[in-house]
């Protein structure tokens, strides 16, 4: 089995598909190693174990909203896109989504996946309660407000496998979106804090290719104003567009500034289409907002190395969140996101390249992405990952659910208790 790029094939034993929850806990309970695998849209061996992989996409769907209209629990291998049209038809609505609607709310918040917008947090932030099984099979449930909660849900999958989420809900909201060509990266440099705060989500996409310019997304309120013809040296495009030229442009969201439902605005990507390329590799970096300026100036000095394997680079800010180990713990960041051709050797030195770059920023990788900073180095940015390293051993003493990726962030025996 491999994943969703292709570039990793997973060296677990066998593939458990559980249909309910009891059996899920027998599982568990069996294996002495075990990893919970979701849609695969990982670019790392995150999600790979010497032992077993276990999904639980196919146990009971739930989507059950709560009776104030507050929250809604919902099964932990559902997709976002499955969960946001029940809950759309149901008058409700998720305050952010991901760029792709086709993953797992699971493997999204596991590994502090976000969208996009000043005033919108990482997917993890929804979460106010986690069902999961435990190294002894036992079924429990985290919630917001308990001391370990904050350590919870950007867990890594590292301390046990999630069931169900509980997620805050809010009355579902039309948007529109446009499309901005053009947009000089001079202008992006001397204008990003009000690009970013033009929408309530914005994307600006670049090939990083000379004369750098950027495609602006503007996904919007239906109750902001319409967008003029021109902005900022930039004009609105005059067809459809797809992130990277030359791709299908009806694989993506409606555009024009015509009125929808959140759910068919905010992604980039339609659920019925495969999306960006589905050949790629893909990085991300958070750098502080504070930095944001500089840190698109450092890319823009080495773009000439990092063009040609580049398929799309996009910049989009994302808001401070009180996660332990999720990328945008502690501070409103910008997320510097690559989209490589599909070809290992040629894309690892670049990374590289990017990682020196930004190293003055103190960058945190996306812990499902492509990135050689040293596992230590990724560790010493987190400031509460003593507490979640006595989080995971308290709920899996024995490692069952750790493999390669969790324990060169936390060797056994490094890290005292917090």
């Amino acid at each position: 089995m491999k994943n969703w790029a292709g570039n990793v094939t997973y060296a677990a034993a066998r593939l458990h598909q559980p249909t309910s929850v009891e059996q899920l806990c027998d599982i568990v309970a069996g294996a002495p190693q075990i990893r919970a695998v979701g849609t695969r849209h990982s670019f790392n061996r995150i999600a790979d174990t010497e032992g077993d992989l276990v999904s639980v996409a196919e146990l009971p769907r739930r989507t059950d909203v709560s009776a104030g209209g507050g929250q809604v629990v919902v099964s932990a291998g559902l997709r976002y896109g499955d969960v946001a049209t029940v809950l759309d038809a149901a008058g409700f609505a998720l305050a952010n989504l991901p760029s792709l609607p086709h993953i797992s709310v699971a493997g999204a918040v596991a590994t502090g996946t976000h969208g996009s917008g000043d005033a919108n947090r990482a997917l993890a932030s929804s979460v106010a309660a986690v069902e999961l099984v435990t190294a002894d099979g036992s079924l429990i449930t985290l919630r917001r407000g308990q001391p370990d909660f904050p350590g919870a849900v950007v867990a890594l999958g590292a301390l046990g496998v999630v069931v169900s989420l509980t997620l805050e809900i809010v009355p579902t909201f039309a948007m529109r979106q446009y499309v901005y060509d053009d947009l000089p990266v001079t202008a992006l440099l001397d204008n990003l804090d009000a690009v970013l705060a033009s929408a309530y989500s914005v994307s600006a996409f670049t090939n990083w290719r000379a004369p750098v310019r950027f495609q602006v997304w503007l996904k919007q309120l239906a109750s902001a104003p319409p967008a003029p013809p021109t902005w900022l040296g930039a004009r609105l495009a005059d067809g459809p567009r797809h992130p990277i030229s030359g791709m299908p442009a009806e694989h993506c969201t409606q555009q024009f500034g015509v009125t929808g439902p959140w759910h068919l605005r905010l992604p980039h990507f339609r659920l019925e289409f495969t999306p960006s390329t589905g050949e790629e590799l893909q990085t991300e970096f958070f750098v502080p907002r504070t930095h944001g300026v500089a840190a698109i100036a450092a890319l823009a000095d080495i773009a000439d190395q990092v063009a040609p394997v580049l398929q799309i680079a996009e910049v989009r800010s994302v808001a401070a969140d009180d996660q332990w180990l999720s990328p945008a713990y502690g501070r409103d960041n910008l997320a510097l996101h690559f989209t490589w051709l599909p070809d290992g050797d040629a894309v690892a030195p670049v990374v590289a390249l990017v990682e020196r770059a930004l190293e003055p920023f103190a960058p945190r990788p996306h812990w499902a992405k492509v990135a050689s900073v040293p596992p230590a180095t990724v560790i010493e940015r987190y400031e509460h990952a003593d507490a979640f390293a006595s989080l995971m051993r308290r709920h899996d003493p024995a490692g069952k659910f750790a493999n390669a990726y969790v324990r060169a962030l936390f060797p056994p025996g490094s890290r005292e208790r917090a």
